[in-house]
């Protein structure tokens, strides 16, 4: 009886705690039509190759109408050397891909949300100067997923928070 009494408090308090889903409403409410309408910016490099087509992915599921707004990303892509043998060889190095982006209102041209993401990886660095340079490329196209998947988790957030004129 007791238990029964604390589950059904429980669930009330659960119930009243004001959470709801982000993409509630499928691809017809309000988060899926405004990242269907996010047009993104050429990005140079390859790294920005791999954030603009992970993003266009992400973007074009859902892509609905003409685009409301405009992606801007700027990428810095470093890759540092860390733990040193004795011999001053390295050893093990740190990939880390950041991203400066701005999603600007295509209407009127204002920036709506100005935000970084970014993520790193470790690589070992083994004696194949073949099998580094893999490990290093894998390393940046997972970073750009990491990356890209922060962008569109972000441009949602902004999109279930804004006025639903815009």
């Amino acid at each position: 009886m007791i238990r029964s009494a604390a589950l059904l408090v429980a669930l009330a308090l659960l119930a009243g705690c004001g959470l709801r889903p982000l993409y509630s409403g499928g691809s017809s409410g309000t988060v899926a039509q405004s990242l269907g309408r996010v047009e993104v910016a050429e990005i140079p490099g390859r790294a920005g190759w791999l954030v603009h087509n992970a993003l266009n992915d992400r973007f074009g599921a859902v892509a609905q109408g003409a685009p409301r707004y405009r992606l801007e990303v700027e990428l810095d892509d470093q890759i540092s050397g860390f733990g040193v043998r004795s011999d001053d060889a390295v050893t093990r190095e740190q990939r880390t891909l950041r991203a400066r982006y701005r999603l600007i209102d295509a209407g009127m041209g204002t920036v709506v949300l100005d935000a970084t993401a970014g993520s790193d990886a470790g690589i070992d660095v083994v004696s194949s100067e073949y099998a580094t340079i893999a490990a290093e490329n894998t390393a940046l196209e997972r970073l750009a997923q990491v990356v890209a998947d922060q962008i569109v988790a972000r441009v949602a957030l902004y999109a279930s928070r804004a006025p639903a004129s815009q």
